[in-house]
């Protein structure tokens, strides 16, 4: 799916979504302007939660908060069933602003501070997934003395003082593995390689290691195991076999070390489509290749059979949104390019000028007869690699037209800047031809809200904070 579901055009030729035309958002809350649509997140909710219920009874599905944390749509998903994964004290906020239950968040990221720890101990999430020896070391040593926090929320595994803080917990974690499995996707998302700073190595000793280590710490409650092998994936064969790996090293360390485990998670990843050549995988035969891998090796090990936990993000968000630009000034340079400029770019959509990421439009505003021709379309930051498309066939564009791009809703928003001192987007929700402001446009002044400014002079001339 390329578009959100709701996607039409009436008979003006305007796009609707969520039953309201883009141009009239663009009226109402001016561009660039990032759209969701409700009912495509609820749909593709649903279906991640009914492929992995009808492929493994116990399973969860788990919204990869990095794809794009809104308050708002992550209420809606977690309506829909999903808990979250958060990678920084940052999003464990959003989080918690959102009202999802601290039970249901997983805390990942690859350096996380002592500050972010005793953060997500506090707020008593589900698990905290261990990345390295300094991330255990320091659990250990904050756990060790917990009965000093005030826990405000505590986890079902601690016990509970009158005075709301904790006694005897043990934080409950997951160990990041890393199998070493290259996937086939751009070097600059994948995780689970060799080459990589994500995770315990498996073939070093180094997982096995942080294992032992985990399971002899008398305040920490080792799990399970998760790894994550890259984003925009398409072959579950790479879920079969990452999954294969995690049993087989769950079966050792039970023999080894006596860790009985109880959660399994092959993470995220899973592929959308960006333009129309563009395949979306199937997340019912990821959902089945993973769980009937995992019964088949815990039966041939011996082992209880473990909750099985997915992470999708993009794979939720991203088709269901677009961004919604103007067309601007065009530079035609004969024999070599056709340049349209658009009102935003590389600081609200830094994909394709980071990893190449490709990308389509069609125009909003009206029907898009007339000949057709490939134009690239420039974003308004003064770099050069400023490209949001480098080709786009598309018929004749005016200053004033409005141009959509489908598959917008993941990583564009939490990678965007103020570059060039620019307010980035509004964001809006549609559904049943309403319309929520969900992200406010940022104004000049929010955009320097942080900086400190300098009007005053010392005695010796020079410029001093005020």
């Amino acid at each position: 799916m390329l578009w959100p579901e709701t996607t039409t055009r009436d008979s003006t030729g305007r796009m609707v979504i969520g039953g309201i035309t883009l141009f009239e958002l663009a009226e109402r809350f001016g561009t660039p302007l990032y759209v969701f649509d409700e009912q495509t997140l609820r749909a593709r909710a649903r279906r991640f939660v009914s492929a992995m219920t009808a492929a493994h009874a116990n399973s969860r599905v788990l919204y990869a908060g990095k794809a794009y944390l809104s308050p708002a749509i992550v209420r809606i998903l977690h309506e829909e069933g999903l808990g979250l994964d958060v990678v920084s004290g940052g999003e464990l906020y959003g989080a918690l602003l959102a009202g999802v239950p601290v039970s249901d968040i997983t805390f990942h990221g690859n350096n996380k501070s002592e500050a972010e720890l005793r953060e997500a101990i506090e707020a008593g999430v589900g698990y905290i997934a261990v990345d390295n020896d300094l991330e255990l070391d320091r659990l250990i040593e904050i756990s060790g003395a917990i009965e000093r926090f005030d826990v405000k929320k505590p986890n079902s595994i601690g016990t509970s003082n009158e005075d709301g803080s904790q006694l005897g917990t043990r934080v409950p974690l997951l160990l990041r593995l890393n199998p070493g499995i290259d996937v086939h996707t751009h070097d600059k998302i994948k995780t689970g390689a060799v080459d990589s700073k994500f995770g315990f190595p498996l073939w070093t000793g180094d997982a096995e290691a942080a294992c032992a280590k985990a399971a002899a710490a008398p305040n920490l409650d080792l799990a399970g195991f998760h790894v994550h092998l890259g984003s925009q994936l398409f072959d579950p064969a790479a879920s079969r076999l990452a999954v294969r790996r995690l049993v087989e090293f769950a079966a050792a360390m039970r023999e080894r070390y006596g860790v009985e485990t109880r959660v399994i998670s092959p993470g995220g990843g899973f592929g959308i489509a960006y333009t129309e050549q563009d395949e979306e995988s199937t997340f019912a035969e990821w959902a089945d290749v993973a769980a009937d891998e995992m019964k088949e090796a815990c039966d041939e090990h011996g082992l209880p059979m473990p909750e099985l936990t997915v992470e999708p993000g993009r794979s939720i968000v991203g088709p269901a949104a677009v961004a919604l630009y103007e067309v601007g000034a065009s530079k035609r340079i004969e024999g070599v390019r056709h340049y349209v400029s658009v009102d935003g770019g590389m600081a609200d959509n830094i994909r394709p000028s980071l990893y190449g990421a490709v990308y389509t439009a069609e125009i909003a505003n009206r029907a898009a007869g007339g000949p057709v021709e490939t134009v690239t379309i420039a974003g308004r930051f003064c770099e050069s690699g400023d490209i949001l498309i480098q080709e786009a066939r598309l018929p004749e564009l005016h200053p004033g037209d409005l141009l959509a791009m489908p598959s917008a809703g993941a990583y564009a928003l939490p990678m965007a800047s103020n570059y060039n001192a620019v307010p980035r987007p509004a964001v809006v929700l549609v559904n049943g031809g309403t319309a929520r402001l969900i992200r406010r446009r940022e104004t000049y002044a929010d955009v320097f809200a942080s900086k400190i400014v300098a009007t005053d002079r010392s005695e010796d001339g020079r410029m001093m904070p005020r």
